[in-house]
């Protein structure tokens, strides 16, 4: 069995028994990303000598003995989008190329207390924007499962180097779906934690009201672990939420007898490939079989959730990066005429073209005469999808459907068609809109490739979805599945 198949728990055993040392997993992690990176492209920065040097360190303590936490020893990866004190954080685009941040996001701050190392920095699409990892100004990222196809985006990187063996877990974010659509396309568990619940200290932001970190895992157990390491109020966050932060990993009891579910019919029609419902109704009869009860129901406005969606994105991204003009970081223009040639030159060749499209049209958005149009009414619909699902949640304890409306698609088959892209999200983006958390997880496959099955709960309820989604898990062998090339 390979160190990569191993819970998190079974590590921390094996580390406490002496029968492994941090710089064996640390050794296995950097040994794998060699062997498979150049096929897959998930890594863009490696912390090679770093990651040694603490292994090193780490395995002094163990030594002497004494308790350590979970994630003690653990190698990680970043996404590149996630400040880390000295390590190179380029956003996936050539604007910052030669920025290294001179402080640490609270993720991150609070991996470090934890002990995990952190072997690297992930692939994405640039500035988070995209489905599919092709946007990257670097490389695109390919999916473990088959090479010729699209890890899913924008933390492609994230999910890529889980599937692949290339680090025990990783951490992504997620706007409209850049956890779990991905998580799903490379066969993982990404978990989007309810806005708030996780500290954006640090995170580069693309749509402030939208972002949030969360963990990709192997298995659901170990997306626990890390959640529990990472969640919490931060004072540096203005949006980040006082709530008190429970035991997730007791959560895990594998009962999910007497839970009521809730099935859209808007995510299991039109646009959904045959397999990808054949696969989430086969996983509601193992939920059945559980003791769990499901019906059919209707969250109205999704059709309109989209549309809203990359009005209200793109014009918080037309606002954030604003800041990135060739003056304070990042790469500037070189020998400008004036002050506005400098913004205007320097902004021309340190974005990329998806990033230009969502400027543009964020910016439009937002422009007097246009605003009450698109923007405040883009807010309106925004309010009438969370309505759906806080009516819904009277209800239901959980809401079940696909994470995406299809298996992975061929690289370079949708890149020429931005509107067949976007609609990749649909049945992700309205779970960032309203703000719950929700899960993505293994639940068979289409044409050999990985389907996901998301899990969606209310405000806070980390603890029911991770505890259907555990059970789920328990009860088959979907989240064991590896591609060949792992």
């Amino acid at each position: 069995m390979s160190l990569f198949d191993l819970r998190l728990s079974d590590i921390h055993n094996r580390l406490a028994t002496k029968q492994l040392s941090v710089a064996e997993l640390v050794d296995a992690s950097l040994a794998r990303i060699a062997a498979t990176d150049s096929k897959v492209g998930a890594f863009l920065t490696l912390n090679e000598e770093n990651a040694r040097n603490e292994a090193a360190a780490l395995d002094a303590q163990l030594a002497q003995g004494g308790e350590r936490g979970l994630l003690f020893g653990i190698p990680a990866g970043i996404k590149d989008n996630i400040v880390t004190e000295g390590l190179r954080t380029t956003c996936g685009s050539k604007f910052l190329d030669n920025y290294d941040p001179i402080y640490d996001a609270t993720v991150v701050t609070k991996l470090r207390a934890a002990q995990s190392i952190t072997v690297g920095k992930l692939n994405m699409d640039e500035f988070a924007m995209g489905g599919s990892n092709e946007n990257s100004a670097y490389h695109p990222v390919r999916n473990p499962w088959a090479l010729d196809r699209v890890p899913g985006g924008s933390s492609g990187g994230s999910a890529a180097a889980v599937a692949a063996g290339q680090a025990y877990f990783t951490l992504g974010s997620d706007t409209g779906g850049s956890i779990r659509q991905p998580a799903a396309y490379c066969g993982v568990v990404g978990l989007k934690p309810t806005y708030g619940l996780v500290s954006r200290f640090g995170l580069v932001a693309f749509a402030s009201s939208l972002d949030q970190i969360g963990p990709i895992t192997k298995n659901v157990e170990d997306s626990a672990y890390v959640l529990q390491a990472i969640a919490g109020h931060d004072g540096r966050d203005s949006t980040s939420a006082k709530v008190d932060i429970p035991d997730y990993l007791s959560a895990l009891t594998g009962d999910v007898k007497g839970l009521k579910i809730g099935v859209p019919k808007e995510y299991m029609g039109k646009g959904i490939d045959p397999q990808v419902k054949e696969r989430v109704l086969e996983a509601l009869k193992v939920f059945e079989s559980m003791g769990a009860q499901w019906e059919e129901i209707s969250l109205p406005h999704t059709d309109y959730a989209v549309a809203s969606y990359y009005l209200l994105a793109s014009s918080e991204a037309s606002s954030n990066l604003s800041r990135f003009d060739g003056v304070r970081y990042g790469v500037r223009a070189d020998n400008p005429a004036n002050l506005l040639d400098l913004y205007r030159r320097s902004r021309s060749e340190g974005f990329g073209p998806e990033v230009k499209r969502r400027i543009m049209l964020g910016t439009y958005a937002l422009s007097s005469g246009y605003y009450d149009a698109y923007y405040k009414k883009a807010q309106q619909v925004r309010t009438l999808i969370k309505r759906d699902f806080d009516q819904a949640f009277e209800k239901y304890d959980l809401i079940i459907g696909p994470t995406a409306p299809t298996a992975a698609f061929k690289i370079g088959e949708q890149v020429g068609d931005p509107l067949t892209m976007y609609l990749n999200d649909i049945c992700t983006i309205p779970v960032s809109l309203a703000g719950v958390p929700a899960i993505s997880i293994p639940c068979g496959t289409a044409d050999g490739l990985p389907v996901g099955l998301q899990i969606i709960g209310k405000h806070f309820d980390e603890t029911t979805v991770l505890r259907a989604a555990h059970a789920f898990e328990s009860q088959t062998g979907f989240h064991n599945l590896r591609p060949a090339l792992s």
